[in-house]
Order: structure tokens, then sequence, then C-alpha cells
């Protein structure tokens, strides 16, 4: 014991959560995994474009274009069916990490494994991507990206000594630099790792995850070309005379969001009940791409081509009707049947295709509404995935990233809002968290503030603190706990102050019992049977610092003291103060006050009221 201790000095501990050299290690950690997440993006990109051409066209080429032109025939039923059977053997014998459209599994990552990725994933899950995409699945490459950039994350926080929760954000930084090198769109990407990987805003994630989302969208930059991949010219949004028509989308957009996701999820049911090996799964899933491919060939591959059509009004109405239902069905049968691909580009053709078929009937039936069919499949665009996802502010952005047309905001945001309205109350789980679900994991997807980092201990703080003298016995200091005085008798503990009323140590009831079972132990002094070296805290920090310190340091009360004299104390900080703290929060949740009008007609005064 410190020489502190032993003349009842007192060890003050200062705690903090994150410290802030870290924030610049980490983000110099972010950097690297945003410049590789970039390449990988490149990489992915590259392999599609390679297998669809030599697959589909017979040529070795790094061009990316649809599969949708082919002049296979019938043959092109066959190809699908040749990669889903390519990654049943992958996901069987290699990885089932690899099965599904890659967010869920990043977020898995983060709620099971503490945000440890297994290195095969990293290599694993862009090949099955790349094959399944490349042989003509409907599938957009973000997805895949996405979980290959967390891995990439997550590696880099494995290779180097981080805590869990540095872990995750480098596992975000990860997956928020493939989107935005995919789409170009860093500040979509930030905003959708915040909501549905780490479910914070704080600088600790925040700076790092801009750093790996622009060094990804430089390496964007030098690779591919500053552009999108899908292009839209402006269009007259309508704003505000088309408004409720805007309206009247965004219940549409509701509803199919909720469509999509029950329907996925019961495709999934259904192939898990079938009586085959999970091998085979993801090839019959295959099987129904070729006959709508055969049919429907802008169903096949990821379809930038035909997105970029529809946004700019090129695609007839009939055609958008198709596209709406088919894409949609050989979308959810091939990822339901458990093959590798992303969900956020192919939804986007569907609800694009559906928002401009709105738009054409609405025109159909009521020629002067002159509603733009690009511009309502933008809307529904955005809409549709945001509810489904819960991310709904995130692909407000987004839309708008690849727009750079302020005149979209409006009717963005209005269609989100009440889409995302409509999926909260019928859905309990997103597209992205019901799998999770299922597998009996909760996510929380909804912020707010920390009230324990708002309150401040001299709000809670007791104040009348029960004080011994060193001196006293332990017998007497037992007896005073057990009266029925509430100033002994609620803490559970006794602080000894010495003759000048300096703060010397502090006595618990377990310390007392523990010293009454030795010999001769009810004569020693408390101080004797206490502890000399306290952690303390001041008046003027946090609710949130004490709790901290009080895990930290396995205690359960902390004497409070001023800054100016760590021996002068002027209160006390127990668990009872912090159930304090948080019932005052419950409070302000669910405690009614009068409003003007009761008063009015009650005659009664303001008071609250349940």
């Amino acid at each position: 014991m410190s020489d502190e201790s032993k003349s009842g000095g007192v060890a003050r501990i200062q705690t903090g959560d994150f410290e802030d050299y870290r924030v610049g290690l980490i983000s110099l950690f972010a950097a690297g995994v945003g410049i590789l997440s970039g390449g990988v993006a490149f990489i992915l990109y590259e392999s599609i474009a390679l297998l669809t051409n030599l697959v589909f066209y017979h040529e070795f080429s790094f061009y990316f274009r649809s599969p949708a032109a082919n002049r296979l025939g019938p043959w092109v039923i066959g190809i699908p069916i040749i990669g889903g059977l390519i990654v049943g053997v992958m996901a069987k014998y290699g990885s089932s990490k690899i099965k599904g459209h890659g967010i869920p599994e990043a977020m898995e990552a983060v709620l099971t494994t503490r945000s440890r990725i297994e290195p095969k994933v990293a290599i694993l899950k862009p090949i099955s991507a790349a094959i399944a995409i490349g042989t003509g699945g409907p599938f957009g490459a973000e997805g895949p990206i996405i979980q290959t950039g967390g891995a990439l994350g997550s590696l880099t926080g494995q290779l180097f000594s981080t805590t869990a929760a540095e872990r995750k954000v480098l596992l975000a930084c990860g997956a928020a630099a493939g989107m935005a090198a995919t789409f170009n769109t860093p500040i979509a990407a930030v905003i959708i790792a915040i909501e549905l990987l780490l479910f914070e805003f704080r600088s600790r994630s925040f700076i790092p995850l801009v750093i790996a989302t622009t060094l990804a969208t430089f390496v964007r930059f030098l690779l591919l070309g500053n552009g999108v991949m899908f292009h839209f010219s402006g269009v007259d949004f309508g704003v505000p005379r088309q408004l409720p028509f805007y309206l009247l989308l965004g219940v549409v957009c509701g509803f199919a969001a909720i469509g999509l996701t029950r329907f996925l999820y019961w495709v999934e049911d259904l192939f898990d009940h079938l009586p085959i090996d999970e091998l085979w799964h993801p090839a019959v899933g295959a099987l129904s791409v070729g006959v709508i491919g055969f049919f429907v060939p802008r169903a096949l591959g990821v379809g930038y081509d035909t997105l970029s059509d529809i946004l700019n009004g090129r695609v007839a109405l009939s055609l958008l009707l198709i596209l709406a239902a088919f894409k949609t069905i050989a979308l959810v049968v091939s990822l339901g049947s458990g093959t590798s691909g992303g969900l956020l580009a192919p939804t986007f053709i569907s609800s694009a295709a559906m928002g401009g078929a709105f738009a054409g009937a609405i025109n159909y039936v009521y020629p002067a509404a002159h509603l733009a069919p690009g511009a309502f499949a933008l809307v529904a665009m955005g809409a549709v995935f945001g509810a489904a996802a819960r991310s709904t502010f995130a692909f407000i952005v987004f839309a708008f990233e690849i727009t750079h047309d302020y005149n979209s905001i409006l009717p963005l945001m209005l269609v989100c809002v009440i889409a995302d309205a409509i999926a909260i109350r019928y859905l309990p789980n997103s597209i992205m968290t019901e799998k999770l679900a299922r597998r009996g994991l909760e996510t929380h997807q909804e912020f707010e503030t920390n009230v324990m980092r708002h309150v401040k201990i001299q709000e809670v703080m007791f104040r009348d603190v029960a004080v011994v003298p060193p001196t006293m016995k332990v017998g007497d200091a037992a007896d005073r706990i057990a009266s029925r005085d509430p100033n002994f008798a609620r803490h559970h503990a006794l602080v000894i102050v010495d003759e000048q009323g300096r703060l010397a140590g502090l006595v618990t009831q377990s310390d007392l019992l523990r010293m009454l079972k030795l010999e001769g132990g009810r004569e020693k002094t408390a101080i004797e049977a206490g502890t000399r070296s306290l952690v303390v805290c001041f008046a003027d920090e946090t609710v949130y610092d004490a709790l901290t310190r009080m895990l930290r340091n396995n205690i359960g009360r902390l004497p409070v003291v001023t800054r100016e004299d760590p021996h002068r104390m002027i209160g006390y900080v127990s668990r009872a103060s912090i159930m304090a703290a948080w019932g005052r929060h419950l409070d302000d949740e669910s405690v009614r006050e009068r409003g003007w009008f009761d008063n009015l007609f009650t005659g009664q005064n303001d008071s609250p009221s349940n």
C-alpha cells in the first residue's frame, strides 16, 4: 500500500472510454482500409465485367455491359444454374458467410463476434459475388463489396492491438468505403454505416469513416472515373403542384417495402424446407433467373443501364410493369436460395420501375397531371429501399448525391418518410435485421442520447451523508448501519471523516460483516475494517463518468469531492443515484403534463399526469 493510502490519502482515478490520441491512430488505419476497399471495389467490378463478357458474349473484355443483349437463346437458362452450383459449393465447403447480400452478415459480425470476421470471407465473398453476377444473377455488387470492405476493416483491427469498439469502427469504415467506391456517394455511405453498423454518431467513429470513404472515392476516381454507375438527366419534379401524387406514391412505396421484405423471407423459408442439400439451393434459385432472363433479358445481371433508362424516362409503361414484377421475382427467389449477391441495385431497378409505372399510369388516367416518370422513379428508388432497410435518411442523401438536383430534395424527403412510417407500423424488423432476429439477435436501430452523459453528479448526489470517525468500533458502526436512521441505513456504507473533517476512508456493510466474523473483530476500528484508498468523483462530472468508474473498479458508491481539495467531501453517489437519473429520463418520456386546454376546461393548475 502506498504512503498516501497509509496516511488516509485519496487515490483519485480518472477514466476515459476512448482516448483522444486513439482517434488519430484509428483514422490512420481507416485510411489504409479505405484505399484497400476502393481497390477491391475496382477488382470486383472488373471481374464481373470480364465474366459477363466471357459467359454471354465469348469475349475477353473488361468492358462493363449488360447480359441482356446476348444471343444465346434458350442456352441462357443454364448459365445462371452453373453459377449457382459453383456458389453452392463455395458456401458449403468454403464459408457459409458468403451467402446473402452482405449487410446483415456485417451486422451479425458486430453483434456476435465483437466485429471479428474470418480472413477467408474477404476472399470468398467477392469471388462468389463475381461468379453469381457474372453468370447473370440479378444482383448488385455493392452488398458483397460492403461485406468485403467490412472484412478488410475487421482484419485490420485484428492485425493490430485494438478494442472491440475500435474494430467495429474499422469494420464500418471498410463497409462504407466499399459502397462509396461503388456508387460514388461518399456522404450516403457514411450515413449508412452509422445507421446500419455503428448505431452511434460520435467523433471517434465519424472522423475515421469520412477519411475512409473519401480515400475510397479518390481511388474510384483514379480507376473508374468520377461518374456514377447510372446516369440521371434533369427532370421536372413538379414541386409543389404535384404534391398529392407524391403523397400517394409514399403510401405505395411503404407497402412495396413491406411486400419485398416479407416476400424475401417467405422464399427463404420455402428453401429451408426443401428436401435437398443446401449445396443445391443456389442452383434451384438460379433456374428461375434463367427462365425469367430468357423472356425478360433486362432482368439479368446488375442492370445499371436499365436503371439509367428508367430514370431518364426511356422505358415504356408496359416494360416498366414487367421489370417491376419480374426483376423482383428473380431477385427474391435467387437471393432467398442462399446465393451471394447485393440487394441494393436490383431493388433500385424494381422500385424505380414501379415509380415510373406509377407516373405513367397517372398520366394515362389523368393526362393533365404531366408527371415526369423519371422523377417518380428516382423518388421511389430511394423510398422503397430506405423504408425496407430502416435507413431512410441515408437514401434521401443517396438519391440527392446521384442527381445533384436540389429540386429533388423535397419530394424525396416527403415520400421517403411516408414510406418509412408505414414500414415501421407493419414491419417489426427491417429487411436487414429480420434474418438476425430469426437467429435471436436484437438490433437497436434508433438513435438517442445517453441520458447518463447529460446529468451532472451534483443533480443526483446525496448531500446528507452518514459519516463516522476513524476510531469508531466496528460493532458500533454495524449498529449504525442496522439502525432505522435513513442517513445510515440506505447507503449500506459509512464514510470515514477525521477530526479535521477531511475524507479518510470508507467502510461498507460487507467490510463490517467480514470483520465481525473475526475473533475480536467487533473491537477493531472502522478505518481498519474499511479502505483508505478511495475512488472519488467531482460534482461537475456526469453520471456516466460515475457509472464508468464504479464498473471499472467493481464498487457501488463514490464520495463526491471538490477539485480544490480532494479530501473535502461534499456528497455521495451510489447505485440509487444512477437509478434516479434514469428514472428522471423515464419520466420525461412517459409522464404527460397538463396543457393549457386541460387547465382551461378542468380549472386545475398545471401538474404532471399520466
